[in-house]
């Protein structure tokens, strides 16, 4: 009879006879499960992780691109249109002034030692803005003229209604004060509007004006609060009908412009034709305005005895070329209400940068007058998003709600 010693085993034994009859699978899983797993190790996923470094921001920024790419497209255009007309305009605001108000050498016919003619720097801007259009034209259409599809006289009524646009801002200054001036300047998006509805049959949404109004308002308080005039002029009728003269005309330029682009189509007038027809007539009427006033030898021996007069006009007109680009570029791309609201704007950048730069303090009415601006922009910005990604989710494109 055999021992019951010898019939037990002990628990190390069942274990190893156990393991030693496992299937070869068993025995690969339970060697996985034994392996020591770091803890709250999530595997990889897709899901975005808020505030979860620069490779998930930048894996979202990467989506959101390419889930809209049409959308950022113009956002990097409207960047660079922006940027390039305040870089501009605000360098030849200051080179203008410059001009107009610096006491140079006195002249035996100007005896004051003031500029002259603000019909000359009108004129050597529009000289350097041909030159530069007809180099552009040549170079990407082979010939200046024989290649564009609007013809010249097309150009004409926005070349003189410019140019009557900044003869009626000059002759103002005379006449009004300063808070009546920054309040014209600063309402020229609602006649704009007008302009185009009665020019081309241009309907905006009631909306669209609230917006314009606000913005409007917001400009005018942020100038009048934060900005003082040095002259003590009072405010006569005949100022205020040259500034309504300032306002029609220029409402009417950028309007006519964007007009001559849905005329003979954006594929067919570039930037580059705009700028050489409206500057081809411009230069017509400004010189015939020079030869009938008599000012062209009066400002010869004016830059004669002062040279350095020639070189700031000559910085202006660069910038004003430059200027003028950024204008035909930014009409054609998103029309005359955005390129009226970018350069109502500018003045508001204009005192920030002189705030900055002379340490002139700018009161608190100043900053409820640029929030106020600044909202209804960026309200317009997301409500336009929203539209464009509503458009794209009804048509099919899963672009999806925001």
């Amino acid at each position: 009879m055999a021992s019951p010693r010898n019939k037990a085993t002990s628990p190390s034994s069942q274990t190893k006879a156990m393991t030693m009859d496992e299937p070869e699978d068993i025995k690969k899983h339970n060697d996985e499960d034994d392996d020591v797993k770091p803890l709250l190790i999530e595997p990889s996923s897709s899901r975005d992780i808020p505030m979860g470094g620069a490779d998930s921001e930048q894996g979202f920024l990467s989506r959101a691109v390419a889930r809209n790419p049409e959308f950022f497209q113009q956002a990097a255009k409207f960047g660079f249109c922006f940027c390039g007309l305040q870089v501009s305009y605000l360098t030849w605001g200051y080179m203008q002034e410059l001009i107009m108000t610096t006491q140079f050498e006195p002249t035996e016919r100007v005896p004051s030692g003031m500029f002259p003619s603000a019909a000359f720097c009108v004129f050597s801007n529009r000289f350097l803005a041909v030159l530069v259009a007809m180099i552009a034209v040549k170079i990407k259409h082979g010939a200046v003229f024989s290649h564009n599809v609007a013809p010249l006289w097309a150009f004409t009524p926005c070349a003189l209604s410019n140019t009557m646009s900044s003869w009626s801002q000059y002759a103002s200054l005379k006449y009004v004060s300063f808070p009546v001036q920054t309040v014209f300047k600063s309402s020229k998006i609602i006649p704009v509007m007008i302009m185009g509805k009665l020019l081309k049959g241009t309907t905006y949404p009631y909306g669209q004006y609230i917006e314009a109004l606000l913005i409007t308002v917001g400009v005018a308080i942020f100038s009048v609060a934060s900005k003082t005039s040095s002259r003590d002029t009072s405010t006569e009728i005949i100022g205020l009908v040259f500034l309504l003269m300032y306002i029609c005309f220029d409402s009417f330029t950028a309007q006519w412009q964007d007009k001559v682009y849905q005329q003979y189509g954006k594929k067919n007038v570039d930037p580059y034709q705009m700028m050489l027809g409206v500057n081809s007539s411009a230069i017509c009427i400004t010189t015939a305005g020079l030869i009938i006033t008599g000012d062209l030898p009066v400002v010869w021996e004016f830059i004669t005895a002062n040279p350095i007069v020639l070189r700031y006009n000559i910085i202006t007109a660069i910038t004003s070329a430059s200027g003028q680009l950024c204008i035909f570029y930014t009409i054609k791309e998103f029309g005359p209400i955005v390129f009226t609201i970018i350069m109502t704007t500018r003045q508001m950048f204009s005192i920030c940068i002189s705030s900055i730069v002379f340490g002139h303090p700018i009161s608190l009415k100043a900053f409820v007058g640029a929030a106020l601006v600044f909202s209804v922009i960026f309200y317009q910005i997301r409500r336009k998003y929203n539209a464009r990604m509503q458009r794209e989710g009804s048509g099919g494109g899963g672009s999806g709600q925001n």
